[in-house]
């Protein structure tokens, strides 16, 4: 079964044993994660919010969920967590609490309760991430925690070009990590390109920085991170452009692209609907 039928199922079930639920939204920085997920006896985001969540109820009788199941490393700015609970509490008035025993590079930014018929799964409209890189010569080490920097001369007119010819449904799993249970690989892009950037600014940054933002409405395993990595190559010359649409239509005659590193790499927004 697919994984986000087997979502909507969990979800289902949830809302008839706990019918209470509360919408956070939360952003976290991924490094120190192994994403978000729970694995065993692995950091991950989602089993660090729980461990707060039951140190500040008192108690372990409730079930949470997130709009993303973001990978090790990829951090978040805008997302969503939803909190289902057998009886009703003011979260409002707890939202300083469980920020307080959360870690730094993990907040919740917002709470509200939503009605029993509200699935944040079935809910996500569309999906927004960000990959920051640079293009420098002298690369502080410092500076890679937020972002990747690709050393080489790039042709910034043909990876802008790459871009658009992302846009639209396209069969991506040439572009992605193929899982046994996925039959559709077909995708929607409503929006890709690049964009310089001074989200970052000091001394151990680069001068320029600049981002790969990409909006659509839902997204396969490194989907983005391989994408990321064909506009490199298609910048550095070691892709033709004509290479993307023939992935498109036959991605088993070419080889397997490599992601491009995690830490680049943060959903920045997730639109939702239905509330």
């Amino acid at each position: 079964m697919p994984l986000l039928s087997i979502l909507k199922s969990q979800i289902s079930k949830l809302l008839q044993s706990r019918p209470f639920s509360y919408l956070f939204s939360i952003s976290y920085f991924g490094a120190r994660y192994k994403g978000w997920a729970p694995q065993p006896n692995q950091p991950t985001v989602q089993r660090r919010l729980e461990r707060v969540i039951r140190h500040v109820l008192g108690h372990e009788d409730f079930s949470l969920i997130g709009a993303s199941r973001t990978d090790s490393g990829v951090s978040c700015e805008g997302g969503y967590v939803q909190v289902f609970l057998r009886e009703e509490m003011d979260m409002n008035s707890l939202l300083p609490q469980f920020n307080e025993h959360l870690p730094q590079d993990i907040r919740l930014n917002s709470v509200k309760s939503v009605p029993i018929s509200f699935n944040l799964i079935q809910s996500v409209q569309q999906k927004t991430y960000r990959y920051y890189f640079s293009n420098s010569c002298d690369f502080h080490p410092f500076a890679s925690a937020f972002m990747v920097n690709v050393s080489e001369e790039l042709n910034w007119e043909k990876m802008n070009e790459a871009c658009g010819l992302f846009i639209g449904k396209h069969d991506y799993k040439g572009f992605c990590k193929p899982s046994e249970n996925k039959t559709d690989y077909v995708r929607e892009v409503i929006a890709a390109g690049i964009h310089k950037t001074n989200d970052f600014l000091g001394q151990i940054f680069p001068q320029e920085i600049y981002y790969f933002e990409i909006t659509g409405t839902g997204f396969l395993h490194h989907q983005v991170r391989m994408m990321m990595s064909a506009i490199w190559q298609i910048g550095k010359g070691e892709m033709d452009l004509s290479e993307i649409g023939g992935r498109f239509e036959s991605p088993e005659e070419f080889e397997k692209l490599p992601p491009a590193p995690a830490n680049g790499l943060v959903l920045w927004e997730t639109i939702l609907n239905n509330l």
